[in-house]
């Protein structure tokens, strides 16, 4: 018998770790559920690593590795799971399906995984148990969801209901990165402008002022921007090394727990963005609970997941107090309409949806509401950046232009005079 350190979530929804002893990673799960425990993840005591893809009987590991290839994209995951709600539709057996899409899978990686899914389904293994050897690629929302289908016997309607989620979720996402192209594509242009004038087109102008002007004092204004030029020339390296250490510690920063907060409210109280990152939490939010809700996770164990999906850290803190408070026997629309991160809409949708026994069906029809509200907010914000985004590039050039004129009106004054 070896020992396996567990992490699982109980029955209130609470995460819970320990050991066990199994003869193998498979039993030791079998032992965790039979408790009333849910694993997510199990690994072996005498070894660092998490044991991956192993057999019910033998406990060996997957020959298939699935390393070499592309990334996993969303889109792949996405094409993945609709393709499999509607084979598992058909009437195929879910062995077959899996044969089926390994067949035509094109990205090797991606396909190495389901191989060892299907070999987890070959030994015998469910396919939820095959889900969560790969967390990096199906996380604790797909696997519970496919683990509550399993149960109910509705696997095909829990992938289909995964599958629109993951679409409406991509279709979010690529609105939101749609809108940031502008802005990222216009400071790119204005630092390439800003260096370009001050490794080229400033060195020309201080060559005239030090011949036409003879060692006279030059404006403030001139003497900053030529100060800058000579730096960024006599010390390219340095430069790009300030610019590359100026990033990294920002990432570092943001990565702090001060660092984390100070951005998740700036990012929910920025004029117009603001109200853009709280509309897309919102819907984010209200879509993955429906959905949880809607393919038979408990309601405790709904509020985890979605709230390690929230990215919010205060989204993620309203989350904690509200599955307590749900835990200790209120409602959920009671401990919602106490946090301020959720607008009086949609706790009152809540109220209503517990009230008439449809609580799942009224937050994805939140969700559908926000999702038309997100589309509306990304237009708004995209009007607004356009002209903002002209006037800060025609500062910045502005600066540098007047800067290298006003010596030259000292120019022709001497020579008018």
């Amino acid at each position: 018998m070896a020992k396996f350190k567990y992490t699982a979530i109980d029955a209130n929804g609470k995460q819970k770790t320990g050991t066990v002893e199994a003869a193998s990673q498979d039993e030791a799960s079998s032992k965790l559920s039979a408790s009333g425990l849910m694993p997510t993840k199990i690994v072996n005591a005498g070894s660092s690593a998490t044991t991956k893809a192993t057999s019910a009987k033998g406990g060996k590991k997957s020959k298939k590795s699935g390393g070499f290839g592309r990334i996993i994209k969303g889109e792949d995951l996405t094409t993945f799971t609709r393709q499999m709600a509607t084979l598992l539709d058909a009437g195929l057996p879910l062995l077959r399906a899996l044969e089926v899409m390994i067949r035509q899978e094109k990205n090797a990686r991606f396909q190495g995984v389901l191989e060892q899914i299907a070999d987890q389904v070959k030994s015998g293994n469910s396919f939820s148990d095959g889900l969560a050897q790969h967390p990096k690629i199906f996380d604790r929302l797909f696997v519970n969801m496919v683990r509550a289908g399993e149960a109910g016997g509705v696997l095909d309607v829990v992938l289909s209901r995964l599958a629109g989620f993951m679409e409406k979720a991509l279709k979010t996402k690529k609105k939101v990165k749609a809108a940031m192209v502008y802005p990222i594509v216009v400071v790119g242009v204005a630092v390439a402008i800003v260096a370009l004038l001050m490794v080229v087109v400033v060195p020309k102008f201080q060559t005239i002022f030090d011949d036409m002007l003879e060692g006279a004092a030059l404006p403030g204004p001139t003497q900053v921007v030529v100060g800058v030029s000579n730096f960024m020339r006599e010390n390219i390296i340095l430069t790009v090394v300030i610019l590359v250490v100026g990033f990294i510690g920002t990432k570092f920063f943001l990565r702090t727990p001060f660092g984390s907060k100070m951005f998740n409210w700036l990012s929910i109280n920025i004029p117009k963005v603001g109200d853009l990152v709280r509309k897309v939490n919102i819907a984010r939010i209200t879509r993955t609970f429906g959905t949880l809700l809607s393919s038979g996770v408990p309601i405790l164990q709904s509020i985890t997941i979605t709230k390690d999906i929230t990215g919010n850290q205060f989204y993620e803190n309203a989350l904690n107090r509200i599955h307590d408070a749900v835990r200790d026997g209120e409602s959920l629309a009671a401990p919602m309409a106490r946090e301020s991160v959720f607008p009086n809409m949609v706790t009152s949708m809540v109220d209503v949806g517990e009230e008439t026994g449809e609580l799942s069906e009224m937050l994805n029809r939140v969700a559908d509401n926000y999702d038309e509200d997100v589309d509306n907010a990304v237009a708004g914000i995209t009007s607004i950046i356009e002209p903002v985004m002209i006037v800060f590039l025609a500062v910045v050039v502005g600066f540098i232009v007047i800067a290298l004129f006003l010596p030259i009106v000292e120019i022709i004054k001497q020579l008018t005079g």
